[in-house]
């Protein structure tokens, strides 16, 4: 008779569940939640993006993009004139024009999204009265969401959050016994994942969003939540309050972090322990196998993250318990334990964890401390660079896959890049 799989928890170095967080209020240095556009208008192939703002808006998606002149994107911007913020036009009345010619335009469009920005959030625009006014005329063909990704209220990947949240409203509900898997992943990753879940005998499993806006995934007292992304605690109270529970794991990043993902799922499945051993146990060994090529380049480098993503936690667990990298600082744009309690337990107790930003000090901090690398966002790349400092981008983080066991050395190689580049340069 087989027995259930046990959930052996991972090995503790003390953790960083309980010690003090550094909480910093200042000065920022991050894109707004505009930039979630970028791989949203991706994955969800039959929605449209349109945010209302101003020409510095558009010039940011369109320049994080990258967006070739013969590509038509999934995206634009309605730009508020000078006219609109001083009220001398109807604005509600200019919006109503631009969708109507939007969707007759583009009629493959299924879902529109209205991302409120700092402009339209200035002059009070609600663009929730304005999604209403216009399901009532063009649903069922067309349903309208709305959502903001000011920086005002917003940072870097809370747009996708806010954008998955604003959708929860209108998922249907369910008593059947589901999975769902919450949190954009590129479609290579969700292949993979499906096979995998098959294999173990998990599911029926739906991903959050799916590749196509209106194909909604149900919800209701028997889905199970399995996080993919730590950024998209609205989305994950949202469906926590129709009834859905979430299983906690560590985020799939890496080979163990993949094998207990995976291991939270099967244990509510009741997958017995050889299933799991014999579907998971070839793929976590070739990925070990991967990861053992950038672990003598890594192992002992000292690595800074500096607020950027919301994935600083679950990435530094990866790099320090996989390839052995010395944390001196973790910092993050905000820290929601929820989002994070599988993780902390896992970073070394040593390990300073700071929320928010105040970027004289934290950079003031980076000087003091002289890390082989640096983890940070654009803006902040060049002068540490300028200072001697190896740094990484932390957007290509978001934009790149790097979720499971077929990945695991894909992230490995992304930190191991810039400090062989460094090498070079040196020689």
């Amino acid at each position: 008779m087989s027995t259930a799989l046990p959930v052996v928890p991972l090995p503790r170095e003390g953790g960083c569940a309980d010690v003090p967080i550094l909480k910093e209020r200042g000065q920022r240095e991050v894109f707004c939640g505009l930039t979630g556009i970028v791989w949203l208008h991706r994955r969800l192939q039959d929605a449209f993006f349109l945010v209302v703002g101003s020409r510095t808006c558009a010039h940011l998606i369109q320049s994080a993009a990258g967006v070739m002149i013969f590509a038509e994107p999934r995206f634009g911007t309605a730009i508020l004139t000078d006219r609109d913020l001083a009220g001398m036009a109807d604005a509600n009345e200019e919006l109503d024009r631009v969708c109507t010619t939007l969707l007759a335009r583009r009629p493959e469009i299924r879902t529109l999204f209205l991302v409120g920005s700092c402009p339209s959030e200035v002059i009070k625009l609600d663009l929730g009265k304005a999604a209403e006014r216009l399901n009532a005329r063009l649903l069922p063909q067309v349903r309208v969401l709305n959502y903001s990704g000011s920086g005002i209220e917003t940072t870097f990947t809370q747009g996708e959050d806010n954008a998955l949240k604003c959708m929860v409203p209108v998922l249907p509900a369910t008593d059947a016994r589901e999975l769902m898997v919450v949190g954009c992943v590129a479609d290579v990753v969700e292949d993979q994942f499906v096979r995998l879940f098959d294999a173990l005998g998990v599911g029926p499993v739906r991903f959050f969003p799916a590749r196509r806006a209106s194909d909604l995934p149900a919800v209701g007292p028997n889905t199970r939540l399995l996080l993919a992304q730590p950024f998209n605690g609205e989305t994950v109270r949202a469906l926590q309050a129709r009834g859905a529970q979430v299983l906690s794991a560590p985020y799939p990043f890496g080979a163990e972090g993949t094998t207990q993902w995976l291991a939270a799922a099967a244990a509510e499945w009741n997958v017995n322990a050889e299933t799991f051993r014999q579907v998971t146990a070839p793929l976590q060994a070739r990925a070990e196998r991967g990861l053992a090529r950038y672990r003598d380049r890594l192992a002992g480098k000292r690595l800074f993250f500096m607020p950027d993503s919301q994935l600083e936690i679950p990435l530094a667990r990866f790099l320090h318990r996989e390839l052995g990298m010395t944390l001196t600082e973790v910092g993050t744009p905000y820290l929601d334990r929820t989002m994070v309690a599988a993780e902390l337990p896992l970073l070394p107790a040593t390990t300073v964890l700071s929320e928010g930003q105040d970027v004289e000090k934290q950079l003031d901090r980076v000087h003091a401390a002289q890390p082989d690398l640096v983890v940070c966002g654009l803006g902040l790349a060049n002068p540490l660079e300028r200072d001697g400092h190896t740094t990484k981008w932390s957007i290509e983080l978001v934009f790149t896959p790097i979720h499971g066991y077929d990945q695991a050395a894909d992230l490995a190689e992304i930190f191991a890049r810039p400090l062989e580049r460094r090498e070079r340069l040196a020689v």
